[in-house]
């Protein structure tokens, strides 16, 4: 078994998601140690922000739309309109203990190059993102011939915010290039639960809806 595929398979102790937050965000809750200081990248509406402040974590967060910096403003969270692409150079190294990527990799621009930065900023990071080498992905593209179109994915290809999707494999191949450690790695299901934890890289990379990544720097 090779180091990446153990890395893939070191996902004790989940909890089952509740209905009133998504599985993703309940799995990366659940990897934030209590008491950090925590940065969420492109927070949205502050969703994830709330779960973690009320675990005791110490969380601020930047947004690219206005109006979600309004929502996280109105429930009193620390919140600045920011871009993951040309802010996150301003944030000097090791400010904060985790820094969370949360279904934004795909819509940066220069994904290695935040990848990097969540790294320097966060002595620890946490990527969660959809795995566009999901079979419904792969048989959407056999079957009608056109860009696929999911319940978490519902934009047509000329009105998504995505441009760089990617695949399981892809993001792991990616960790290997610029030498980053990964700590712990779920595949979610469609409902937003784990998937067995001995299955093969493959397995994920076929069925899994979304993959969670906790990273850390990797020896120099």
């Amino acid at each position: 078994m090779t180091a990446q595929s153990e890395a893939l398979q070191a996902t004790g102790g989940l909890v089952r998601p509740a209905d009133a937050y998504r599985g993703d965000h309940l799995l990366v809750a659940e990897m934030v140690a209590p008491g950090s200081r925590v940065l969420d990248v492109g927070c949205g509406e502050g969703d994830l922000l709330r779960l973690l402040e009320s675990r005791g974590v110490d969380g601020r967060g930047i947004e690219l739309s206005r109006e979600g910096v309004n929502h996280c403003v109105a429930k009193g969270l620390a919140v600045i309109q920011g871009d993951a692409d040309t802010d996150l150079v301003n944030y000097p190294d090791d400010s904060f203990d985790y820094v969370i990527l949360s279904q934004t990799l795909q819509a940066t621009r220069q994904p290695k190059v935040v990848l990097e930065h969540l790294l320097r900023i966060g002595r620890r990071a946490i990527v969660s993102f959809p795995n566009f080498g999901h079979w419904r992905m792969r048989l959407q593209l056999l079957v009608k011939g056109q860009m696929p179109r999911t319940e978490h994915l519902p934009a047509t290809w000329y009105d998504t915010a995505n441009i760089h999707f990617c695949t399981i494999k892809d993001f792991v191949q990616l960790c290997d290039e610029i030498n980053v450690k990964m700590e712990r790695a779920v595949a979610l299901n469609l409902n937003g639960l784990p998937l067995r934890l001995n299955a093969p890289w493959w397995f994920w990379n076929m069925f899994g809806e979304q993959g969670v990544f906790l990273l850390s720097r990797g020896s120099r």
